[in-house]
C-alpha cells in the first residue's frame, strides 16, 4: 500500500511540472503549483479516495455490509476461532481478544467494584417495570464505564465486556429451585414486562448503537432440578409450553433482545442446544429472531457426553451450528468444526452463516470503531458506583420488601418511643444475604444491623448479638439483652448458600435445590427461644423463595420479607421499621402451606402450579402484601359490555389513599376466562404501580388488546380467542376483589 501511494504522488507531481506555465508569472506559477499539491495529498490520504481500511472499520456503512467485509477478510480457521466464547483475537487484522461471558443479572457482576441491586426475585417484587429499567440503565452505565476503563489499559478478561448473559426469565413454577431467586417469579405476563424492561435498559435506546448486550435465558423449559440438569429430559405439551414456558421469550425477542441462550436440558427429547422445534422453527423462522445464540457453558458437551443422543462431540459441533448456535460457552465448537467439515457434515457457508449474528453484535456495540465514536465511550471512574447509582439500589429495595405481618399496628416503631433496640439472628450482619448470587462487589455494603443502627439515631440504644448458629438448637445468645430491651428485631432465614445454583449452594443437600419450605430449625428454636422475654419481636426473613411463614408466625409481632436486597439492604429495612416509607412489595409467586400440595419436582405440566393453576388454600397468595396505609377503588371508566378480536380493553378506575400515611399501592388486574380447554383459574393482564398522598386519590388506567386472551389450541396447533364471557377482577393480589366486571368477546 505505501508504495503504490507513493507511485501516486510521482505521477501527479509530474503532471504538475509539465503544465505550461510561460505566460505565467512566478509567483502566480508557484500559487498554483501549491494548490494542486495539496489536493492530491488530500486525495491520496482521504479514506473515501484510497480506500486506506477496510470497508468493515468504516462506521459510516451499513452493519451488514461491515459484517461481510469481515467475513471476507477472516481466514477459515480465524472464523472457527470466533465461535466460542474466549475468542482469541486476530492479530493481522488488529482485532483484540474478547471473552464474551459477563454477567449482570442483578448489578455488572464478578468485575470488581459496582453497585449490587437487589435479586431479581426481588426486584420482580416491587411490580414496577419503570423501576427496572432505571436499574438497568444503571448497570450498562457502569458496564460501558468499566470496560472503557479496561481496554484503554488493553485489558480484555472475562467479566469486563459488555455482552451480558441476563436476564434469566425461566418461570419459577416451583419453589424448590434453587435458581428460582434469579428469575421474576412464577407468572409469564409479570416477566415479560420486568425482562422487557430490564433488555431495554441494558441495551439502551441509540438507534445505531447497543449500550450492551442482553441475553435471555435459559431457553427453555428450565427450572431443575438442578442435580440432573445436564441430562433432564422436560416433559411438556404445546399449550403450556406456549401459554407459560415461552410466553416471555417470545415478548423479549419482539422487543430486540440481542441474545438468547439455550439450556442445558432437552424438550420432549430433543436436546435445547441442537433441537429443531425451539432454535429453528420457533425462534428463527416463526418469531424471526435476528439475534445471536448461545448455549449454556458446556451445554453441548452435555449432549453426546449425558443425554448421550450423539455420538460424539463432532456429531454435536455439526448438529449446533445446523441448528443455529452462533456462540458456544465452551471449545467445543472451536475444536471441532473443522472435523465436521473435514467429513462433509456441515459446509463454510454454514460457518460463515454462524459466525454472521455475533459478528453483527459486536459492530452494534462499536467494537470496530475508532475510540471516542462510540456514543457511550466518555463514560469513565465518575460513572461507576456513584451516589445516584447508590440511591437507586436503595428505593429498588424499599420497593422490594414485602410486609406479611403486622400484628396490633406495631410498625412502624415510632423512634421516640423505643429508647433500645436489640437487633439479632444469623443473617442480621450477615453480607452473604445482601449479596445473593451472580453479584459484583461493593465498598458500602450496608447489613441489616448496621442500617437499623444508623436509621434509630444516636439518641437509640441499639445493641447486637448474633443470637443463633446454623446448627445449634439448644444455644443462644442475645436473649437476655433483647429482654432488656423495647423491641427486638431477628433476622432470620435462607442464604445464597443454602438455595442457589449446582454447585454455588453448598451447604444445600440436593445440589442448589431445596427439599422443603423451612428455614433452619436453629433459627425457629432461637424464635422460641427470643419470644419468651416478652417483648415485641419483629422478624426479618431473608430469602430468595417460599418460606414457610406459618412456622414463623407465632414468635413474631410483624414479618417482613426481605429477599437478598443488595448493596443498600439494611438502609431500606430501616426506612420501613421506622416509617421513612410504607412498605409496598407484592409477592411474585405464591407462598404454598406445603411442597405436598404440590406435583412432583421433575413434572413440568403446569396443572396444579402456581397461583394460575393451583386452587387450594396458601399461605400468601401470589401479588400479596400489607401497606401501612389503606386503598379504596372505585370505577371510573368501566369496560364495555362487548368486544371483538381487534378492539383494545380500555377502563379505568380511581384508588383513594384512605390512611394516615403517603403510600405505593401496586393495582392489579386479572381476567378469568369462559369454560375451555384447560383455562387458568386467573390471570394477570396488567398491573400498575401509583403514589398517592394521604387521603387523596389517583386515577389508573389500563388498556388491554383483546388479542392477549388467546389462548393455544392443541387441535389446531395455533392461537385462537375463545368467544364467550369474560371477568375481570382488579385488586391488591390475586384472590383480592375490589372491583370486578364481565365482558363478551362475540367473534374469533
Amino acid at each position: 500500500m505505501k508504495s503504490a501511494i507513493e507511485d501516486y504522488k510521482k505521477s501527479n507531481y509530474s503532471f504538475i511540472q509539465n503544465i505550461n506555465f510561460t505566460r505565467m508569472n512566478h509567483i502566480r506559477k508557484t500559487a498554483i503549483k501549491a494548490c494542486l499539491g495539496i489536493i492530491i495529498l488530500y486525495i491520496t490520504y482521504s479514506p473515501t479516495f484510497a480506500q486506506s481500511k477496510p470497508d468493515y472499520k468504516n462506521r459510516n456503512l451499513a452493519v451488514d455490509v461491515r459484517v461481510q467485509s469481515l467475513l471476507k477478510s477472516l481466514t477459515l480457521q480465524e472464523k472457527i476461532s470466533m465461535l466460542g466464547f474466549q475468542s482469541p483475537g486476530v492479530k493481522r487484522l488488529d482485532i483484540p481478544a474478547y471473552n464474551w461471558w459477563n454477567e449482570a443479572l442483578h448489578g455488572v457482576a464478578r468485575a470488581g467494584k459496582a453497585t449490587i441491586f437487589p435479586q431479581a426475585i426481588a426486584m420482580a417484587a416491587t411490580f414496577n417495570d419503570s423501576l427496572i429499567r432505571e436499574v438497568a440503565t444503571a448497570i450498562s452505565t457502569e458496564a460501558r464505564a468499566k470496560y472503557n476503563l479496561a481496554t484503554k489499559l488493553n485489558r480484555h478478561e472475562q467479566y469486563m465486556g459488555l455482552t451480558f448473559w441476563s436476564p434469566n426469565i425461566n418461570i419459577f413454577r416451583d419453589p424448590r429451585w434453587g435458581r428460582g431467586q434469579e428469575t421474576y417469579g412464577e407468572d409469564p405476563y409479570l416477566t415479560s414486562r420486568m425482562g422487557t424492561a430490564f433488555i431495554g435498559g441494558l441495551q439502551g435506546n441509540d438507534p445505531l448503537h447497543l449500550k450492551a448486550s442482553a441475553c435471555a435465558k435459559h431457553f427453555a423449559v428450565h427450572s431443575g432440578p438442578e442435580g440432573i440438569r445436564h441430562s433432564f429430559n422436560a416433559k411438556v405439551d404445546e399449550k403450556d409450553l406456549r401459554e407459560t414456558y415461552l410466553y416471555a421469550f417470545k415478548a423479549l425477542v419482539d422487543a430486540g433482545v440481542e441474545s438468547v441462550m439455550c439450556a442445558y436440558n432437552r424438550v420432549n427429547d430433543e436436546p435445547c442446544c441442537t433441537g429443531n422445534t425451539l432454535l429453528h422453527q420457533i425462534l428463527r423462522e416463526e418469531w424471526k429472531f435476528k439475534g445471536h445464540v448461545v448455549t449454556d457453558c458446556w451445554a453441548l458437551e452435555d449432549i453426546w457426553k449425558r443425554h448421550q443422543v450423539m455420538n460424539n462431540s463432532t456429531q454435536v459441533a455439526a448438529a449446533a451450528i445446523q441448528a443455529g448456535v452462533n456462540l458456544d460457552c465452551s471449545n467445543l465448537l472451536q475444536d471441532d468444526v473443522q472435523k465436521a467439515l473435514d467429513q462433509k457434515l456441515i459446509t463454510a457457508k454454514e460457518i460463515d452463516n454462524a459466525l454472521t449474528p455475533t459478528l453483527r453484535t459486536q459492530f452494534k456495540l462499536g467494537f470496530y470503531d475508532e475510540p471516542g465514536t462510540n456514543p457511550y465511550s466518555a463514560l469513565g471512574e465518575e460513572s461507576i458506583h456513584n451516589q445516584a447509582q447508590v440511591n437507586l439500589a436503595r428505593k429498588a429495595a424499599q420497593q422490594s420488601m414485602v410486609l406479611l405481618k403486622n400484628g396490633k399496628g406495631l410498625l412502624p416503631l415510632n423512634r421516640e418511643l423505643y429508647k433500645s433496640i436489640m437487633v439479632l439472628g444469623p443473617n442480621a450482619a450477615n453480607a452473604d444475604v445482601l449479596l445473593a448470587n451472580y453479584h459484583g462487589t461493593s465498598p458500602t455494603l450496608v447489613t441489616f444491623a448496621e442500617g437499623i443502627t444508623d436509621g434509630a439515631g444516636s439518641a437509640t440504644g441499639v445493641q447486637y448479638d448474633l443470637g443463633c448458629t446454623e446448627t445449634d438448637t439448644i444455644h443462644f445468645g442475645g436473649l437476655w439483652a433483647a429482654g432488656n430491651s423495647d423491641v427486638a428485631i431477628a433476622v432470620v432465614g435462607l442464604t445464597p448458600i443454602s438455595e442457589g445454583e449446582e454447585g454455588d449452594a453448598f451447604m444445600a443437600p440436593p445440589g442448589g435445590d431445596r427439599v422443603d419450605l423451612s428455614i433452619p430449625k436453629s433459627h425457629l428454636a432461637f424464635l422460641k427461644a427470643l419470644r419468651k422475654t416478652n417483648k415485641p419481636v419483629v422478624v426479618v426473613v431473608t430469602s430468595g423463595s417460599d418460606v414457610d411463614i406459618a412456622a414463623i408466625e407465632p414468635y413474631a409481632d410483624a414479618i417482613i420479607l426481605a429477599w437478598y436486597p443488595g448493596e443498600q439492604g439494611g438502609n431500606a429495612l430501616a426506612d420501613i421499621v421506622f416509617g421513612k416509607i410504607s412498605p409496598s412489595g407484592k409477592l411474585p409467586l405464591t407462598f404454598y402451606k406445603s411442597l405436598n400440595d404440590l406435583p412432583p419436582y421433575n413434572q413440568y405440566a403446569m396443572q396444579g402450579r402456581t397461583y394460575r393453576y393451583f386452587n387450594g388454600d396458601v399461605q400468601y397468595p401470589f401479588g400479596f402484601g400489607l401497606s401501612y396505609t389503606s386503598f379504596n377503588y372505585a370505577w371510573k371508566t368501566p369496560p364495555q359490555q362487548v368486544y371483538s378480536s381487534r378492539d383494545t380493553i380500555k377502563l379505568s378506575i380511581n384508588i383513594k389513599n384512605i390512611g394516615a400515611m403517603n403510600g405505593d399501592e401496586v393495582a392489579q388486574l386479572y381476567i378469568q376466562y369462559p369454560t375451555g380447554e384447560r383455562m387458568p383459574i386467573t390471570e394477570l393482564k396488567q398491573f400498575k404501580r401509583v403514589t398517592i398522598q394521604s387521603t387523596k386519590e389517583e386515577i389508573v388506567s389500563f388498556k388491554l388488546p383483546v388479542s392477549e386472551l388467546r389462548k393455544w389450541n392443541l387441535k389446531d396447533h395455533k392461537w385462537n380467542l375463545a368467544p364467550g364471557n369474560y371477568h375481570i377482577t382488579i385488586g391488591s393480589h390475586s384472590r383480592d376483589v375490589k372491583l370486578k366486571a364481565d365482558f363478551k368477546i362475540e367473534d374469533k
